[in-house]
């Protein structure tokens, strides 16, 4: 994985240095103020459209990107990006506005009125206007008030800037002997989002024609719905991954959301295990069977390839003991080598139980429940001065083992600082960890 990470990495960063090398052997020079101003604002646009495009194609859920680098650092890759690449747009937009005043002459307001008079550049203004609603609903403070399906649809809207902005680089003076690197760029990116997003799922509808089977209450908000289908095995899902479930039924059909499997593929069923978090999720509990369901994926790199040692400790929290039970029966290992912690508020709040202690005494692993409130004086997961010496304690060798971690983002971020302090090399702890 580490690997895939420096790969991709690499790549995307080597594209803004073609971009710079791009603009440094077109630049012309100059010390007039109007001259500085162009020369600022044609770097931060072509910057920004690239940036545009490699937002598009950590989204693209390119399989190979996805499975060798984690679906949630790519997520995390995307929201990062998309602060610097408004602040290019931002800056490109404000440097052209005043390059253009300062060489005609004329206010900024006059200046304003005379570039939009340009059908280009009128395109490029509604595009920016798109990526500002999109970074505004992004915002952490903004996106928690806002319901996940209003998020996604506003989000849609970056396709359409990006069209829209698309006619006025090609027509920058920039461009005019590169015009064909920016076309081809634009193409690859857009032929992955049309096959990845588009053909494949429509694809996988027909050929695997999945349907609820049954839905079971797990727990208290939590279900588990079973999905039937045919040729399953060409999914290749592997436990600890997730696919992007689509139910065809009533204020659900509009909407994909990502669900891990909590059972390994067994034939022609699949699994998934819910807790009503957000008003989709709730909604799940009222499926019938029979209900068509359109899924994606698999995606995620939380499987076994990342396993480096014989002994592996599962933490999961909360609803994050879906993939850990998968990976919980599966994982190649003798008596003694696989170790399942998992924290819950309390004995009802325990998911697919029994389940566990079935795994656990068939295959002799080792189980531990974390039960209470979290943050206790004696909390092994918890980050605090005593925590090492409880997973310690808990897990004998704890710094031999690889470790599995999946829960809500702030238990998992005080379990890694938990394991770090406890000798666990950062290399050796896997985690995916999303917040929707």
């Amino acid at each position: 994985m580490r690997d895939a990470v420096v790969r991709v990495r690499g790549g995307m960063l080597g594209g803004a240095g073609v971009v710079i090398l791009l603009w440094a052997a077109q630049v012309r020079p100059s010390a007039r103020p109007d001259a500085l101003f162009a020369t600022a604002a044609h770097l931060s646009g072509l910057l920004a459209g690239y940036g545009v495009l490699v937002l598009l194609f950590l989204m693209a859920r390119v399989p190979a990107v996805e499975h060798g680098v984690g679906a949630d650092r790519l997520a995390r890759w995307h929201a990062f990006g998309g602060r610097y690449v408004l602040l290019l747009v931002f800056g490109h937009g404000l440097f052209a506005l005043l390059g253009y005043a300062v060489h005609e002459g004329i206010d900024v307001v006059s200046a304003a009125s005379e570039l939009l008079g340009y059908p280009a550049l009128a395109a490029a203004a509604a595009g920016t206007v798109l990526l500002a609603a999109v970074g505004v609903t992004s915002a952490r403070a903004v996106r928690r008030r806002v319901p996940h399906e209003t998020w996604r649809g506003v989000h849609l809207l970056v396709y359409l800037a990006a069209a829209l902005a698309f006619g006025h680089q090609l027509a920058g003076p920039d461009l005019a002997a590169a015009a064909w690197f920016w076309a081809l760029a634009h193409t690859v990116v857009a032929v992955l989002l049309v096959w990845y997003r588009v053909v494949v799922p429509v694809r996988q509808a027909l050929r695997h024609a999945l349907r609820v089977a049954d839905v079971r209450v797990e727990g208290p908000g939590v279900v588990s719905v079973v999905v039937y289908g045919q040729h399953l095995a060409e999914l290749r899902a592997e436990p600890g991954q997730f696919l992007r479930w689509r139910f065809l039924q009533r204020r659900l059909w509009h909407t994909a959301l990502p669900f891990s499997l909590s059972a390994p593929v067994r034939g022609n069923a699949l699994r998934i295990t819910v807790k009503g978090l957000g008003g989709h999720s709730r909604r799940i509990r009222r499926l019938r069977p029979g209900t068509r369901v359109l899924a994606t994926g698999p995606f995620g790199a939380l499987t076994a390839a990342r396993r480096t040692r014989p002994k592996v400790l599962l933490i999961a929290g909360g609803v994050g003991i879906t993939p850990m039970r998968a990976l919980f029966e599966t994982l190649p290992g003798g008596p003694g080598d696989i170790t399942l912690l998992y924290r819950a508020g309390g004995e009802e709040h325990l998911v697919l139980r029994a389940e566990l202690e079935a795994i656990a005494a068939e295959r002799q692993a080792g189980l531990h429940y974390l039960l209470g409130p979290s943050g206790a004086a004696y909390d092994p997961l918890a980050p605090q001065a005593l925590a090492p010496q409880a997973l310690a304690a808990l897990v004998p060798d704890l710094t031999e083992h690889d470790v599995y971690l999946c829960g809500p983002p702030g238990m998992a971020g005080a379990t890694r600082a938990a394991l770090l302090r406890a000798g666990v090399p950062a290399g050796r702890i896997h985690s995916e960890c999303f917040s929707f």
